[in-house]
């Protein structure tokens, strides 16, 4: 466990980049810390637990480990960018009540009311007005590409800071005029999204709440203009975010092991090591003669590591992340892995309801594609808490248990069918409310098929089609094939990162075996 990965092995898989791509990736993921800060609160990746060191604790500087934290930011925004299709950077909101946002409140009443007062003036004074008009210049020149040679020509024209000054001076200077072109020019370079926001700005008539409704309108096209940023990237990020964050993280396992991780990856051996012992145990169980007897003197078979991987992965949808670290080379995406888990842990729930009452109900009940989706979607929607500490799976089970009996029933007479009797309800409803129980038979079947279909289409490889939707999983194949995709998709990313390191781990593993 406590050995050391052969770090020259894994250093030649992640150089079949140049360095220029490199530098010009990491160029990219520079200042871009508070663009992370936009993830959840209370992230899994700052909910750690205690870890064994495999060499001793040093002493690191604060600059060594600002530098450190700065290579893990660019890392985890690269990679946020890449996974998530959806990724967006949004405005930073402050709590109402923080002292930040207080003290930034404070700090600009004044400077605004300073503002108001030299504009007061008589003759008004525009030291403070001009410097708005400057830093607006700049915000309008930095939204411009470089086709935009017109219009970079008309901002620098009309906003001259020194000509502006100059008529300032002289008792010349229209502010209005100037603030008519600023509306103007923000409404032909803003998004779609923002014409409300800028065409009220022509509503605002004096002048200190219309320069502060413009910066406000501003910010909000600097957060456009950079998820733009972002979307133009992500082709060429794809194709160089395998090497980089392999790079970055050999370079944290180098430079900063005992900070972030265990210089060995014991996490990533353990997990990989169970993985192994699960496949080798069944495998030899399997193996074994109807009457128990021994399998042959030859062993159980050894698993591909391939196939240790896939099960490997498997394992993270049933992780207890209270208490199990979680291994080091998927740590990023551990929320991920974690919302994964409980969506299936609510499709288990769902189907084993579905199939307990299509298995109860008239044969034909289930073949009636509308009453099916709407059954389907009652159960859902009461299911929608499941994960919440204040919800009682078996409360709201006996709910659904009434209201399914409800349903089934107002189905059975217009479809022709025998009404249910009411021996058949109270069996019904007692055989729903047993789906509570993680133990339950049919529950059990469900979170059996579920994995199986998983591990079928993870070995199928992500570029065939799905595979055939196992017996019982019919109803709530459309939802468990949208996590299939998202679970697949996941996992060959991180094959296609840490590969080199999961190849070292178990060669040294199935060896032993």
């Amino acid at each position: 466990m406590s050995e050391n990965l052969e770090k020259s092995n894994i250093n030649e898989a992640g150089k079949s980049k140049s360095n220029d791509s490199e530098q010009g990736l990491e160029d990219a993921m520079e200042g871009s810390d508070e663009a992370l800060q936009k993830k959840k609160p209370g992230s899994p990746s700052t909910q750690r637990v205690q870890r064994p060191h495999s060499s001793p604790p040093r002493f690191v500087t604060v600059e060594e480990l600002l530098e450190t934290a700065k290579g893990v930011t660019n890392m985890a925004l690269a990679h946020e960018i890449v996974v998530n299709g959806d990724f967006q950077i949004k405005p930073v909101e402050l709590p109402e009540d923080s002292l930040e946002k207080k003290v930034k409140e404070i700090v600009h009443k004044a400077f605004w009311d300073c503002l108001s007062v030299q504009l007061s003036e008589d003759p008004p004074t525009y030291d403070h007005a001009i410097k708005l008009l400057g830093e607006i210049k700049e915000t309008l020149l930095s939204f411009l590409l470089p086709g935009h040679t017109r219009l970079r020509n008309q901002i620098t024209e009309v906003l001259d800071l020194d000509l502006i000054k100059q008529e300032a001076e002289n008792g010349a200077l229209d502010i209005s005029k100037l603030v008519e072109f600023i509306i103007g020019m923000m409404a032909t370079l803003c998004a779609p999204a923002r014409d409300e926001e800028v065409k009220k700005l022509k509503d605002v008539k004096e002048i200190v709440p219309l320069f502060r409704a413009i910066f406000s309108v501003l910010d909000l096209m600097k957060v456009d203009m950079a998820n733009f940023a972002v979307s133009s990237i992500r082709p060429h990020l794809m194709q160089q975010s395998v090497e980089y964050e392999r790079k970055k993280f050999q370079e944290l396992l180098e430079k900063q092991p005992t900070l972030f991780f265990t210089d060995s990856l014991d996490f990533v051996t353990q997990w990989l090591g169970e993985a192994a012992d699960d496949l080798m145990h069944q495998t030899y169980k399997n193996a074994l003669p109807a009457g128990g007897g021994a399998a042959g003197s030859g062993g159980s078979p050894t698993p591909s590591p391939i196939a240790v991987q896939n099960h490997a992965y498997l394992k993270l949808l049933k992780w207890d992340h209270l208490q199990q670290p979680f291994p080091e080379t998927v740590l990023m995406d551990q929320a991920r892995f974690q919302e994964l888990q409980l969506q299936l842990e609510h499709l288990t729930v769902l189907g084993a309801v579905l199939l307990v009452t299509f298995s109860m109900a008239a044969s034909g009940v289930s073949s009636q594609a509308t009453f099916a989706e709407k059954l389907k979607m009652i159960v859902k929607i009461l299911l929608t808490d499941m994960h919440l500490p204040s919800f009682h799976l078996k409360d709201a089970l006996t709910t659904i248990g009434e209201k399914v009996c409800l349903e089934v029933s107002s189905c059975l007479s217009p479809c022709g069918f025998t009404p249910f009797t009411t021996d058949k309800e109270i069996v019904l409803k007692g055989q729903i409310q047993a789906v509570a129980s993680p133990d339950n038979p049919i529950r059990r079947i469900m979170d059996s098929r579920i994995l199986t279909f998983l591990e079928t289409y993870l070995a199928s490889g992500h570029e065939k089609a799905l595979p055939t939707i196992p017996g019982g999983l019919g109803p709530v194949h459309k939802e468990l094939e949208e996590v299939a995709i998202k679970f697949v998709r996941l996992v060959n990313y991180n094959k296609m990162v840490f590969s080199p390191y999961y190849d070292a781990v178990l060669s040294k593993i199935l060896v032993r075996s």
